[in-house]
């Protein structure tokens, strides 16, 4: 039996779309191909846009 919230919470497929950054294990962040850090280039992070979390804040009083 599958639980009920499977449905939505697991991804239907994969995306087409290729960032055009890849994650540097050495640095710990996300990196363009000329070697800047992405957080760097406005226009991609305006094009991305951000994600938050509140998660942590709820549990955490350091957050």
């Amino acid at each position: 039996m599958r639980p009920f919230t499977l449905n939505y919470a697991l991804p239907t497929g994969q995306s087409a779309a290729v960032p055009p950054y890849h994650f540097d294990v050495a640095l710990q962040l996300n990196v363009l191909p000329d070697g800047r850090p992405a957080v760097s280039d406005r226009a991609l992070l305006m094009a991305t846009g951000t994600t938050t979390s509140t998660a942590g804040s709820q549990t955490h009083f350091d957050d």
